[in-house]
């Protein structure tokens, strides 16, 4: 489904070199994710920019990655951080035992990928989080890298979206 919101992209073109890249960090913590996409502007619609989003980060070097993963915090934990906190909106009404499972199992994916356990968490539940995590525990860490980077990339276009959206005061 094409995503369109003419006045959101119009102001976002239209940002201050030093506002977008805030903005775009606030979306993603990779400065070179960022800069790319500071300096792509203007952007002809938002489906363009979603699109140089994907490729930027898929260009991007381990060592961004690794930047764009110490901005999100572990599922389950609270955080000052208002889109992770919307986006684990659902594990904050998951019960102690969940939660307690979801501490233990972050641990464990962090002693073996020696990185946070990233999900695109929007409308999942706790549970379902959880669940996800142990399978992903399952792999190697070469195909945990490719699993991250799209789930990084769909939280990077549910979180341009949205700056799109409050840039046009349509805020979601």
């Amino acid at each position: 489904m094409p995503t369109t919101n003419s006045s959101g992209l119009d102001a976002f073109n239209a940002l201050a070199d030093q506002s977008v890249r805030k903005a775009l960090l606030d979306c993603c913590h990779s400065d070179a994710w960022a800069n790319s996409l500071a300096a792509a502007r203007p952007f002809a619609s938002v489906d363009a920019l979603l699109d140089s989003a994907d490729s930027v980060l898929r260009d991007l070097p381990e060592s961004e990655i690794d930047k764009a993963l110490a901005g999100h915090p572990r599922i389950g934990e609270r955080t000052e951080n208002a889109s992770s906190s919307r986006e684990q909106a659902a594990v904050s009404t998951a019960g102690a035992d969940v939660l307690e499972q979801l501490r233990i199992k972050n641990a464990e994916y962090e002693d073996k990928f020696s990185h946070v356990y990233l999900v695109c968490a929007s409308g999942r539940s706790a549970t379902e989080l959880l669940d996800i995590l142990q399978k992903r525990l399952e792999n190697d860490p070469e195909s945990e890298r490719r699993v991250l980077r799209i789930e990084l990339a769909a939280i990077n276009r549910i979180r341009l979206t949205r700056l799109i959206d409050s840039l046009s005061g349509d805020d979601a």
